[in-house]
């Protein structure tokens, strides 16, 4: 049985790994930190995010199953609960590994994580069956437990469970017997009884003189298992153990009697192994594989909670089919801007709207004043394409993507990894390995790319860069200084055929200051320092009229 609640059934898994560059880029490990403060937590939260697949059928269903952990706060309060069983029956795997000689604590921690099983799948059919599931996820898994739990041979299994730690709990003691030379010392040793009553100080005594009396020592009446006598030394010569082979200086009781002992609880341990060896391979083991998933809906629901409290508007994803190309955000902003609100900041979010598609275009060439908003809203796309494409709700007002096969980025580069190659030949090193793995599908988010050398080489190379994205037909946003870059789009559409529209779009500034709002529109060039130069009073006219006003109050 293999069920996921991030994958349909019988769906073929074909994912992509998003890079290492893409991943720090859209700063994925911050936001697993936000999301949750256990390693464990982090890592699965992480490698889901980062398998990319862009089937429209399964980005619904994981939607849909998104959406259910969202509106039903009791579905996540109850499996956030199951979450503690599940990571208990995680062992369960060991219990197929065990050798016959294992001991009798270790049997015990077997049944403790094969009832754990069982309450997994009692504490999953009580939570499912009574909530309102609309995803096919979550009513497939809730059809799943049901199933298992009517199923013939799940009622024997809480019965043989039931009786096997009532055989081994009732264990309470062992009672041994030494034989002594006639310089008492121990020469030979045996189990006596096994016994189903503690043994206290005062009894001592008594039940030895009750074991003397007896022919052969045997089982005490009353605190014995009568079905265990065969494996009574007493009787059979393979318990009584001789002291020769004991090396000089160790004692010679001690560990005769830990052999003795560990026996006696293999036999134990493989009677109720043989009860327990039927229900090995339940189907329950598969439920620890939804434990990631499990952890991953319930912790993005919870920061979504938040979020949508601050008044922040959250959506769910309207999937379109990949070939159309498109994206089409309403009010989008960036997620850790959103974690700041939570987190008390005092912040106020400029929203967007960016579409994708044949009218408006797929390639846009964002420029505008530094500290004016390029970069936060790059990535605000980036990751709010993967959160739709993980099914989490977008930081939008609404959301419409046909699935991206990958998400692509180059950001700058740290120093330290630009020492062989140089600044430019890292980056184009970077954009060439892109190219070679991109396609039509894919997402391009490139910041301050090629920044680093002159203007005239900078834009040589980027001209040629943005006009073989729209030969692949990809979608991307380039923000960028090289305003002669977006001065030129017309050019580059003319130049190369491709199904991918070049457009400039601006971030804005009114009256000199940074409006974050950005819109298709020419590079506005020396606008953006007019601008400045007014709000601050350093026009040439601004000034003149300064130092002539000085001028006057000296005369």
């Amino acid at each position: 049985m293999n069920f996921s609640l991030f994958y349909p059934d019988n769906y073929v898994k074909s994912p992509l790994t998003m890079n290492a560059e893409a991943i720090n880029d859209l700063s994925i490990d911050y936001i697993v930190t936000v999301l949750t403060e256990d390693s464990y937590e982090q890592n699965s939260i992480k490698q889901l995010m980062t398998q990319i697949e862009c089937s429209q059928e399964l980005i619904k269903y994981r939607c849909d199953v998104f959406e259910d952990f969202l509106r039903l706060p009791e579905l996540r309060e109850k499996l956030t609960d199951l979450l503690g069983m599940l990571g208990e029956l995680r062992e369960l795997e060991k219990f197929k590994k065990d050798s016959d000689a294992s001991s009798l604590w270790q049997l015990i921690n077997r049944l403790r994580e094969i009832n754990r099983y069982i309450d997994c799948i009692k504490s999953l059919k009580y939570t499912l069956e009574k909530l309102d599931l609309h995803s096919a996820g979550l009513q497939r898994l809730r059809k799943l437990v049901t199933d298992i739990y009517n199923d013939g041979s799940f009622e024997p299994l809480q019965q043989d469970i039931a009786d096997a730690f009532k055989q081994a709990r009732q264990l309470k003691s062992v009672t041994i017997g030494v034989n002594l030379d006639n310089m008492l010392r121990p020469m030979r040793a045996g189990i006596l009884s096994l016994n189903s009553k503690e043994f206290t100080d005062s009894g001592v005594l008594k039940r030895f003189m009750a074991i003397s009396a007896k022919k052969d020592g045997g089982v005490l009446p009353g605190n014995d298992y009568a079905h265990l006598k065969s494996f009574h030394p007493a009787s059979s010569k393979e318990f009584k153990l001789a002291f020769d082979d004991v090396p000089t200086g160790q004692d010679r009781l001690s560990d005769s009697m830990k052999q003795v002992v560990t026996e006696i609880m293999a036999r134990i341990v493989g009677n109720i192994k043989d009860v327990l060896r039927k229900h090995v391979n339940v189907n329950g083991y598969t439920f620890i594989s939804l434990m990631p998933e499990i952890i991953f809906y319930i912790r993005w629901a919870e920061l979504v909670d938040k979020i949508q409290a601050k008044g922040l508007p959250m959506c769910k994803a309207e999937i379109l089919p990949v070939e159309n190309r498109e994206i089409e955000a309403t009010d989008l902003y960036n997620l850790k801007l959103a974690i700041k609100v939570v987190n008390g900041e005092d912040i106020n979010i400029i929203t967007n709207k960016i579409e994708f598609n044949d009218d408006v275009g797929r390639i846009f060439i964002l420029t505008g004043p530094n500290r004016g908003g390029k970069t936060t809203v790059t990535q605000a796309l980036g990751l709010a394409v993967l959160m739709a494409q993980c099914g989490i709700y977008v930081p939008c007002s609404s959301f419409r993507l046909s699935p991206c096969d990958n998400i692509y980025t180059h950001f700058p580069a740290d120093e330290n990894e630009t020492v062989d190659l140089g600044r430019l030949g890292e980056e184009s090193s970077r954009l060439a390995d892109i190219f070679n793995n991109a396609t039509e599908k894919s997402l391009l988010l490139l910041n301050e790319s090629l920044a680093t050398t002159n203007v005239t080489e900078g834009v040589y190379i980027a001209t040629d860069v943005v006009k073989s994205m729209r030969y692949l037909g990809v979608r991307c946003i380039f923000n960028t200084h090289m305003h002669e870059l977006a001065a030129n789009v017309s050019k580059m559409n003319s130049a190369v055929d491709g199904s991918s529209k070049i457009e400039s779009m601006v971030t804005g500034v009114d009256k000199g200051e940074r409006s974050f709002k950005v819109y298709i529109n020419p590079p506005q060039g020396l606008s953006y320092a007019k601008d400045i130069a007014e709000k601050y009073g350093v026009t040439f006219d601004k000034i003149k009229s300064t130092i002539d006003s000085k001028r006057k109050q000296t005369t």
